[in-house]
């Protein structure tokens, strides 16, 4: 298919004959695909670097090469969308578009790389996992039949097929890595399609009759617009057929028993020791209007051979929950094994009745319960907030979060599950969006059960925190020692101008030998062994890898932090990049390219807060805005674009005002800078920043033009939240229709482009927004243009996609905004 475009101008009368040929040989050829300057083209079609994947002994590495990007062929083969869930017709499957085609093994010590062999001509490889002693990588390969198992000697560096089979990775990879053996051999634990399974269902060629749905009243649910629901019986039937697998242990030699019984499997937990497995099925009745998350589950606790031990919750459906981004279902939730232990489950479950309205002093309560499942559980720890995570250590360690997103509170407390009852300890606290005082992760390691548990000094009392270092100077990553008596933090390593360096992962439990990705403006990142012990900290270390800048001919891009205050007086930054050889005294401003996201802060100072480093690597992707740069163009990237609502007040209470003054105050820096001038900057955004993007053309004058990736515009068809809001319509329909540009059409007077994929699968930014907003301004007389790319969803993928949509984007900024005039009406 092809792409769809919708443009509205100014209509030229009395046009000749050669005029209107020439025009529409122009619209004939604008209903292909277009590919853009070479310029952009050659950033599009750049050498992709490999993905890295660190073993769990840091011994070796995991090197796996990229290919270009798919073409719209691949990305447009069917798929099934069900319940949320987008499964690849053929391979039983989550849609996936990215794979990698080589393999090869890099060793950490010597620093030395070789190619895998074994491997089928261009692979499509998928999913990847190390065993815990690093001999053994599993990965999955895409084929025309199904998902297949390989598995790769990491001591011979070769692949083979382990077994014939084919896995449903509809909801997860397919396979997981077992602790315990078989036969003296290590063992995955494996999700099979069923061996003797009927034939898939058909849809009906006459429907039965009307889809139907109803409900029977109740309180006020806080359910917000999914796409790709269920729509009729059908759709049901095949969900449950797609799901259908059963479980298999394999051993590395290929030896294989299916276990358990053939169904709807959602998820399967083995226990650390591999004892047990946490099972969740699917069950019906299923929801017309909500995800498969919130369908009835069981969830079922089994032996290692698959049989049946104990039913652990038979979950309903959770059709109406609490309003509010703090609601929660009632009854257990979020089962996890404990890391630390062999076999003992834990969970949270909600004290207040998931209802974040509701006074209560204890919100949830953390739970735990050792094999064999038949004691009264042990309560860990009651929270005044809603559970968030929890890291396990040992007995008298784990390490628990709770948050609250009303008002940002993040704690974290240390406990001793080995002793249930005893007094928790709070360990950090601050606001989940004050990045200046975010002390950093806990760093892991692996346990003899091959679980992640938190990595300890040989006190036993110190912990390794890894942070991003954000700081009025930009983000500078460092690795710190914190003494869990006194609660201070040492710091051993930090990253050093000019470079933007972070730590990968430790390769002792004293933090004094790791591994770090290192990036400067013009130097990629690359990863680099540290040994603090022998290098002074301003050293580079040794590099393990050497990529190559992707882009050379963009060597030389420059980049600077930018810091300035709106109207009321809140700090605001951005980063300004301008093209190589560009010096604005000399030369003069350019147009500019703005592109922005706006994002909601409970207070002023965490919004004023200082985001990136100047001193990351400038990557010049075809998804932001500095390919522009390679077309001449300044591009001011993520300038700060905060709505804040102190104390009572909600952020999108004030969010046009406030988006006026964040949106000025770049304006004004950019001009005082010289970089740019007033009638030269256009402003785009995708998503939640195409909706900004509406905004600002319907309230200011401020920029020459739009590019509106992906969004929606019209709030009355996101009436139960949308982005951080959590008030429905109905609850604060002013601030839904005062944030709705949509009801603003009438106001835009200044050019605005509109790209959306046809299959958009983020909840709330449906295709219907764009199409209905173009179809309003077009009636309005404005000057707009839609383009709609088949098969593509809210990100876009296909190589034709991506070109296309620089084709748009450059043609849209040359047309309007490099050869603008200064109106002084405007």
């Amino acid at each position: 298919m092809l792409p769809q475009i919708k443009l509205i101008a100014p209509l030229l009368i009395g046009s000749t004959f050669s005029m209107m040929a020439s025009s529409a040989a122009a619209s004939a050829n604008m209903n292909g695909y277009q590919i853009p300057a070479p310029e952009l083209q050659a950033v599009v079609d750049a050498p992709r670097g490999p993905l890295l994947q660190l073993g769990p002994q840091r011994k070796r590495a995991l090197l796996v090469n990229l290919p270009g990007l798919p073409g719209i062929i691949d990305v447009a083969q069917p798929e099934l969308k069900l319940a949320g869930l987008r499964i690849n017709v053929k391979t039983r499957a989550a849609s996936r578009f990215e794979f990698g085609n080589e393999l090869s093994l890099l060793d950490i010590a010597s620093g030395k790389i070789r190619k895998v062999t074994g491997l089928p001509q261009n692979p499509r490889i998928a999913d990847s996992l190390w065993s815990n002693d690093e001999r053994w990588l599993a990965f999955s390969r895409w084929s025309e039949q199904g998902v297949e198992l390989w598995l790769l000697d990491a001591e011979k560096a070769s692949a083979r097929r382990l077994t014939k089979e084919h896995l449903n990775a509809s909801t997860s990879a397919g396979f997981t890595w077992l602790s315990g053996d078989m036969g003296g051999s290590q063992q995955l634990l494996l999700r099979l399609i069923p061996a003797k399974q009927a034939k898939a269902p058909l849809a009906p060629i006459a429907p039965s009759g009307p889809n139907a749905q109803e409900t029977q009243g109740g309180k006020v649910a806080q359910n917000r617009t999914y796409p790709d629901m269920l729509k009729n019986p059908f759709d049901a039937d095949m969900l449950e057929w797609q799901l259908q697998s059963q479980l298999a242990r394999i051993s590395v030699t290929g030896e294989l028993h299916r276990i358990g019984p053939v169904a709807p499997l959602l998820a399967a937990q083995p226990s650390p020791d591999g004892h047990y497995i946490l099972t969740t099925q699917l069950c019906r009745p299923y929801s017309y209007m909500l995800p498969i998350s919130r369908f009835p589950q069981l969830v079922e606790m089994w032996d290692s051979q698959g049989n049946k031990l104990k039913t652990i919750q038979e979950r309903p459906l959770r059709e109406r929950l609490p309003a509010g981004n703090d609601a929660v279902q009632t009854g257990p939730r979020n089962y996890g094994w404990r890391a630390d232990q062999a076999a003992t489950l834990y969970w949270a479950e909600a004290q207040d009745g998931g209802d974040p309205h509701q006074q209560a002093s204890v919100r949830d309560s953390l739970f735990q319960q050792a094999a064999p499942f038949s004691a009264i559980p042990d309560k860990l720890l009651d929270l005044a907030t809603r559970f968030a995570d929890v890291d396990w250590g040992r007995d008298d360690l784990a390490l628990v979060t709770e948050y609250w997103w009303t008002t940002r509170e993040l704690r974290t407390w240390r406990i001793q599950p080995g002793t249930p009852g005893s007094a928790p300890e709070l360990i950090f606290a601050r606001k989940s969006e004050d990045r200046y005082a975010d002390q950093g992760n806990p760093s892991m390691r692996l346990n003899a059960l091959g679980r992640a548990v938190l990595r300890t000094a040989a006190d036993g009392n110190t912990l390794l925190l890894i942070g991003a270092g954000a700081s009025p100077e930009g983000d500078r990553p460092f690795l710190d020692q914190f003494d869990l008596t006194s609660k201070q933090a040492t710091r051993l390593w930090c990253s050093q101008a000019p470079f933007y360096e972070s730590v990968v992962a430790l390769l002792d439990d004293e933090g004094k030998q790791f591994i770090t990705s290192r990036e400067s403006s013009d130097e990629r990142p690359n990863f680099y062994l540290r040994d603090l012990a022998s290098l002074d900290n301003k050293d580079a270390g040794r590099a393990l890898t050497s990529f190559p800048h992707p882009t050379p001919q963009l060597k030389g891009v420059q980049k600077q932090q930018i810091h300035y205050r709106r109207a009321d007086g809140v700090s605001l930054s951005a980063t300004l990049y301008l093209p190589p050889g560009y010096e604005p005294q000399r030369d003069g401003p350019r147009p500019m390219l703005m592109w922005a996201y706006p994002e909601e802060f409970k207070t002023a100072a965490a919004a004023g807060q200082v985001k990136d480093s100047p001193y990351k690597f400038n990557r010049i992707s075809y998804w932001g805005p500095q390919i522009m740069l390679a077309r001449g163009y300044t591009v001011l990237d993520h300038p700060a674009m905060p709505i804040v609502g102190e104390g009572d007040q909600e952020p999108n209470d004030s969010y046009l005002a406030q988006l006026k003054m964040d949106a000025e105050a770049a304006v004004d820096e950019v001009v005082r800078l010289g970089v740019a001038e007033r009638h030269k900057i256009a402003i785009g955004g995708h998503s939640y920043g195409a909706f900004m993007t509406a905004n600002l053309l319907a309230h200011t004058r401020l920029f020459r033009a739009g590019i509106a990736r992906s969004g929606a515009y019209n709030r009355s068809l996101t009436p139960f939240g949308f982005q951080a809001e959590d008030r429905n319509f109905w609850d604060a329909k002013e601030v839904y229709q005062a944030m709705a540009p949509f009801n603003f059409a009438n106001q835009i007077k200044d050019p605005i482009l509109f790209i959306h994929g046809e299959q958009d699968s983020n909840s709330g930014t449906f295709p219907v927004q764009s199409e209905r907003m173009y179809q309003a301004l077009q009636g309005l007389g404005a000057t707009t243009r839609l383009v709609m790319l088949p098969n593509e969803s809210h990100g876009y993928r296909a190589r034709e996609s991506i070109l296309h949509m620089l084709w748009e984007q450059d043609h849209w900024l040359d047309k309007h905004v490099k050869s603008a005039q200064d109106v002084s009406d405007k």
